[in-house]
């Protein structure tokens, strides 16, 4: 069977360096092309000549940047094969094969000689559909718009302890809060501004949510700041108050642009998840939901729940060598960092909703010795493989006991409550950095007393069933063919 294998290495400001190989290795010609029709079709020309007629060519890219969209839109179009691989993978290759020297080159070569080293690690890009990609696009854009959002609060946050030292943000940053610093956020100013004005200012501002009290706190902190600094040059009062009003305006435009987008995200899930399937499960709610209905996209490209689970760089690592199994590895990272964050944060919610997902974070925090992240995380990856199942299967999730009963949500956090609900001591001994004194002990084996020992199994055995476990056969979560909301 003839193959042409067809390596570019992208440039973002320069022309992309393309090697073409056959199915042996053999290299076929070296060009060189600009992402428009009439060079891009030189370059498929190139690449199948000589070939036979019906050849498909197989194009590698890594994720450039930008650069790597129109390379795939052009080939798939024309019915070749298009394979996106990790940059970390192709530096691997790279360095295997030209260890002391790097060039576009050597990089489109070693993308080239991919398909030939690695089959089985390669999958072919399937580029969405339009109400997909607009999601993709609505989402990336509220995560990047809420990150620019935190970074001006925690800035505000920072110049206000440095005008006002005993500052009353302790806080969320309310609309009331913007509003005084906007306008007076120097201490002066907020002086000569009075109790009453400012009280009024801020009971309009907050929809009369805050009045007197919070005037008050703004007012002893004014006064605070003036008692200490005086007239000190050091301090630039008004200059300070200028750049807090900058940052003010500056976090109420993204907040205005973030509420547009956000609506538009949520008319493009309703065209992706029309059943809403993944915001029927639990700690995916209005911004997770259509978060990894973009990142999942057709479930059916994994061929299993842990094959997405690895996709999301939430799988542990693996280190086993000879008679040695290294477990409680850290995770990969591999994955998308929007996905993984959001599953991370949705887990903290599904545990105490969830019965079966609450059992796995106890067991990791009382038994297996974690802390509250590390059990988040182990939870995080339980509750994508459920997120594939029901995205694959097409049905909502249900919530269920542990042995596989469906149960109401009163009833789930009841049953958390009284058993599966972690201890404030066993959460303070986690929390300590200086002595693991609750972590669960290992189990020493032969060769632990010896220091040099190198051929010792460290696997951890499996902890005992604990008292409160019940002795019930855990079943996978059960699901309906209709929304039980």
């Amino acid at each position: 069977m003839q193959r042409r294998l067809v390596g570019i290495d992208l440039g973002i400001a320069s022309a992309h360096t393309v090697r073409v190989r056959d199915e042996a290795g053999r290299e076929v010609c070296r060009r060189r092309c600009e992402p428009t029709v009439d060079s891009l079709s030189m370059i498929e020309s190139a690449a199948l000549a000589g070939a036979a007629p019906g050849t498909r060519l197989e194009v590698v890219i890594e994720p450039t940047g930008p650069a790597w969209l129109p390379i795939a839109v052009f080939f798939t179009a024309r019915g070749h094969l298009v394979f996106r691989v990790s940059s970390a993978k192709a530096a691997d290759l790279r360095r295997f094969l030209s260890r002391h020297a790097k060039s576009n080159g050597i990089d489109a070569d070693t993308l080239a000689r991919l398909p030939l080293i690695d089959p089985d690690g390669l999958r072919p890009l399937e580029l969405p559909d339009a109400a997909a990609a607009a999601l993709d696009r609505r989402v990336r854009a509220c995560d990047r718009l809420t990150m620019a959002a935190s970074e001006h609060k925690v800035r505000i946050k920072d110049l206000v302890r440095q005008v006002m030292p005993c500052t009353p943000l302790t806080g969320d940053l309310g609309k009331a809060d913007l509003a005084v610093l906007e306008r007076y956020a120097d201490p002066r100013a907020l002086l000569r501004l009075g109790r009453a004005r400012l009280t009024a200012l801020i009971v309009k501002a907050s929809h009369n949510h805050q009045g007197a009290a919070r005037a008050e706190q703004w007012l002893v902190a004014a006064q605070a700041a003036v008692d200490l600094y005086g007239d000190h040059p050091a301090v630039a009062f008004t200059d300070l108050a200028a750049e807090i009003a900058t940052e003010v305006r500056l976090l109420r435009a993204i907040t205005t642009e973030l509420a547009a987008h956000a609506a538009e995200r949520e008319t493009c899930y309703r065209w992706v998840d029309p059943m809403q399937l993944a915001r029927s499960l639990p700690g995916l709610a209005e911004v997770g939901g259509p978060a990894m209905t973009a990142v999942i996209g057709d479930a059916a490209r994994f061929p299993t729940a842990a094959h997405f689970k690895s996709y999301l760089g939430l799988a542990p690592r693996a280190s086993e060598t000879g008679d040695t199994d290294r477990k409680g590895q850290p995770m990969s990272k591999a994955g998308s960092r929007l996905a993984r964050a959001t599953l991370i944060r949705a887990a903290d919610w599904a545990r105490k909703q969830d019965p079966q997902l609450a059992r796995i974070y106890h067991q990791q925090m009382v038994e297996r010795g974690a802390e509250h992240l590390k059990a988040s995380c182990v939870v995080a990856a339980r509750l994508a493989e459920r997120l594939w199942t029901v995205m694959r299967r097409r049905m909502p999730y249900v919530i269920c006991d542990v042995d596989g009963t469906p149960v109401t949500p009163q009833q789930a956090k009841q049953i958390i409550a009284q058993q599966w609900t972690v201890t404030e001591e066993i959460r303070r001994r986690r929390r300590s950095t200086k002595r693991r004194a609750g972590k669960a002990p290992h189990q020493a084996l032969t060769g632990h007393d010896q220091k040099d020992a190198r051929s010792v199994r460290t696997r951890r055995p499996s902890p005992p069933e604990s008292s409160a476990t019940p002795s019930r056969t855990v079943k996978q979560p059960a699901l309906l063919t209709t929304d039980p909301r």
